[in-house]
């Protein structure tokens, strides 16, 4: 795949052999605490649930993108790790990404 913009049938290229990626798809669902988060990024401080969407080449790798990307933006995983192979929502690229990062905030146990 390259980074040239697609056009809007780009699942129905992936899906019938048209073109192809080393890469799945996959959702991350990733149980933390958030703190101060880099820019682009919102959640109040405290127990967090992290979303991400991305292209690996497997489960494995796709885990190790949310704890590299999680530890970039300020968010510290204290719990389990959820991967799902899921439809895409961008196409693939040349590399591994991800993209749709979100936080779910939750109130927890704390020593206040």
């Amino acid at each position: 795949m390259t980074d040239e913009a697609p056009g809007n049938d780009w699942k129905l290229t992936l899906r019938y052999g048209r073109s192809a990626t080393p890469f799945q798809h996959y959702a991350l669902i990733a149980d933390g605490v958030a703190g101060a988060l880099g820019d682009g990024f919102e959640c109040r401080p405290g127990p967090a649930v992290m979303a991400m969407k991305g292209w690996a080449t497997d489960a494995d790798a796709a885990a190790d993108m949310r704890r590299f990307t999680s530890g970039r933006i300020g968010f510290e995983m204290a719990g389990r790790i959820e991967i799902h192979e899921t439809p895409p929502g961008q196409p693939p690229r040349e590399n591994p990404f991800g993209y749709d990062i979100c936080f779910v905030p939750y109130d927890g146990d704390t020593d206040e």
